[in-house]
């Protein structure tokens, strides 16, 4: 019985004809080597932001049901046109959408999770020998309404499948090498890591770097799938294997293993809140309903005198205009002050597995910052990974003198050692 390898390809893989042309000869490369091959597709280039475009051309405001069936239609015309290359150098191909699989999502649109793959027609046309081609980025709901998975669909639409499928491997190939210690863009000398752990990639995919969306690598690490991020230009490559890796804590030997900076998210004051019993779970409970993430969350000691507080939290910008509606609806039941908006902000922050449990990391983090003479506004941490928010304009600088200071510039990173396992 045949491997099953489950490759993603994006946008700028898929940006026009030729390179359609050139994916298909990866996907071949992949099906000689004796394996199965599922494909995972997005639209073509800027397809989707020209599809939003004419939208909002037509609707300022347009229902969320009416995008999911426009940005639904980009992944179908590569889906096809994917499928023809591939038949058209002798080999059988099928391409196949959320609803002919059946990728099940929740009752959501733009940001559906998958609750459910159906196998038996993918398994079908794998026994006969097809390479399978899926839209990815879209699923269905029980009652047949089109969904999409919101941004970084298209890998979670991958290793789902790939998880659903029990897959040896799910390959996201982009236009990068792998995952580097920060974005060679901001830090030249920055260096492709070889092997990243679960947690790590899901922390730095949390605070910034975009390789990978952090529900791809969270499905990844529930289900156990490997996953190699990889050039569609470079197919020698191996880029970078995501994994879990046994007895980390004796082969890292530096604490961080990478710098990331997010610069979409707001940054919200909700000011003079009563601080009584209830309040907290009343204004966090009404986002959460609107499916509205908060990240960093950071709540004042109640004032003397009026017995009032403020909390501050960050969410993504897109979700700005809904969230000051909501934040609007409840000031009065909550018997609130003003509400302070901050979108000149940068989340900067450090990931490392080798973290846990050495002291003075933070203390590093935060001398350096201060020394580029930056105010620090918000802080949040987890077991590997501290995040800071400064100001947008501080944030390049920020992320340069922290790779030094972390050891991370040219060939100082630290990698798993060794070879790469066989995977």
């Amino acid at each position: 019985m045949s491997d099953i390898i489950v490759q993603k390809f994006g946008g700028t893989s898929v940006a026009d004809t030729t390179k359609i042309k050139s994916v298909a000869d990866a996907v071949i490369k992949e099906k000689e080597l004796g394996n199965d091959v599922v494909v995972v597709v997005s639209a073509m280039g800027h397809t989707t932001d020209y599809l939003v475009k004419m939208a909002k051309e037509i609707s300022e405001k347009p229902s969320a049901r009416e995008m999911d069936m426009l940005l639904s239609t980009g992944e179908g015309v590569s889906i096809a046109l994917l499928s023809m290359a591939i038949q058209e150098k002798g080999y059988q191909a099928i391409s196949m959408n959320a609803m002919q699989i059946g990728i099940i999502t929740e009752s959501v649109h733009q940001k559906a999770r998958i609750i459910d793959i159906k196998t038996d027609k993918l398994r079908k046309h794998l026994d006969d020998g097809k390479i399978i081609v899926v839209a990815g980025f879209q699923g269905v709901t029980e009652d047949g309404e089109i969904t999409t998975l919101g941004r970084g669909g298209s890998d979670t639409s991958a290793v789902a499948l790939a998880a659903a499928l029990r897959a040896k491997r799910c390959d996201i190939y982009t236009d990068v090498e792998g995952v580097y210690t920060t974005d060679p863009r901001i830090v030249p000398c920055a260096t492709r890591l070889k092997q990243v752990s679960y947690g790590e990639m899901l922390e730095l995919a949390r605070v910034g770097a975009n390789v990978l969306h952090p529900r791809a690598v969270e499905t990844a690490d529930l289900s156990k799938i490997p996953i190699r991020v990889r050039s569609t230009f470079k197919l020698d490559n191996k880029g970078t294997l995501i994994t879990g890796v046994e007895n980390m804590e004796i082969e890292l030997s530096q604490p961080v293993t990478g710098v990331a900076s997010d610069l979409s998210q707001v940054r919200i004051v909700f000011c003079d809140i009563p601080d009584v019993p209830g309040n907290a779970a009343k204004l966090f409970g009404t986002l959460a309903k609107e499916n509205i993430s908060v990240d960093m969350i950071i709540q004042s000691y109640a004032r003397t005198g009026n017995n009032t507080n403020d909390i501050a939290f960050t969410i993504d910008k897109a979700d700005l205009t809904r969230t000051t509606q909501i934040l609007e609806s409840i000031r009065e039941d909550l018997s609130a002050g003003a509400i302070h908006i901050d979108d000149n902000i940068a989340k900067v922050s450090i990931v490392g597995a080798g973290m846990v449990d050495r002291p003075g990391i933070a203390a590093t983090m935060f001398e350096t910052i201060a020394k580029m003479g930056v105010n620090i506004k918000m802080i949040s941490t987890s077991e590997i990974k501290i995040s800071c928010l400064v100001e947008k304009k501080d944030s390049d600088e920020a992320i340069k003198a922290l790779h030094t200071i972390f050891n991370l510039d040219s060939d100082k990173i630290a990698v798993v050692k060794g070879d790469l396992p066989n995977i």
